[in-house]
């Protein structure tokens, strides 16, 4: 079996399959079988396969075609251009929410005190901190999520504080000039309506606010006052159709509230400050 064949015949399975592209997806998968960059294969399309490798990228494309993301198959996903680990204790970045980057980015001037709500993989707090250089906390209620995201950080030379605990209850009042989160907001009624690989392989922990999809956004907007010092920023990012409820929970303490969309322009991130 080559390199070649190897591609033509995953490619086809994945397609018959109705795995969205196909042929990347037969690349990336035969890439980690063996080891390569995805330039390796189009140098040597007649290599054959070892029969480890081809076992390998068998078992891969049986799992993509079982539903199982391509990411947690090869264990990493880039986010804001770097490489972090996954698995499935942990909501695979989305680019999307590299959009709560570049919002947090935009009045990180001078800010020393970072926290992220909800870090999972890690992606926020280690890309802040390293873009930053600011001292930076972040906080899971998952342990294994927590495992994931100090993986991350060690790995990339970022230096992140990680707490466990539920959102924000083990972070100290007025500690904070700046929160971010991408926090759970799917409601149990939407669950059905995922992708399969989103609800049967991504951790509902991450997914799940409860029965409005509101829960987390009203508990974290809730105690944000308390851990920001006056003055602080709050970049949460919106789930479909939530913009106006989450922003509906802003009291008369916030200003500076606007709403960044994605390349869809889509609502994706809401940012308000916290009055001095």
């Amino acid at each position: 079996m080559t390199v070649q064949n190897a591609l033509r015949q995953g490619s086809k399975l994945l397609e018959r399959a109705a795995v969205p592209s196909p042929r990347l997806t037969a690349e990336i998968l035969l890439c980690h079988a063996l080891h390569c960059e995805r330039s390796w294969l189009y140098a040597h399309p007649e290599e054959e396969l070892t029969e480890v490798a081809w076992i390998h990228y068998g078992r891969y494309l049986h799992e993509r075609m079982e539903g199982k993301p391509t990411q947690y198959i090869i264990g990493r996903q880039e986010f804001y251009g770097r490489p972090f680990r996954v698995t499935p204790a942990v909501l695979i970045p989305r680019p999307e929410t590299e959009h709560v980057v570049e919002a947090a980015l935009r009045v990180a001037a001078g800010v020393k005190t970072i926290l992220d709500v909800g870090c999972g993989s890690g992606a926020l707090a280690v890309t802040l901190q390293l873009e930053t250089g600011a001292k930076v906390w972040a906080t899971d209620i998952s342990a294994a999520a927590l495992e994931v995201a100090a993986t991350n950080a060690r790995r990339l030379g970022a230096q992140v504080h990680f707490v466990l605990c539920d959102l924000m209850a083990a972070i100290a009042p007025a500690s904070m000039e700046l929160i971010v989160s991408n926090p759970p907001y799917v409601s149990r009624s939407e669950v059905q309506g995922l992708q399969r690989e989103v609800r049967a392989y991504e951790p509902e922990v991450a997914l799940v606010a409860g029965d409005s999809g509101l829960e987390v956004y009203e508990r974290l907007i809730g105690d944000a006052p308390r851990v920001l010092k006056p003055g602080g920023w709050l970049i949460v990012e919106l789930g479909y159709r939530s913009l106006e409820p989450v922003r509906a929970l802003l009291d008369a303490r916030w200003r500076d509230v606007s709403v960044v969309p994605d390349l869809a322009g889509l609502p994706r991130v809401l940012t308000a400050r916290l009055q001095p």
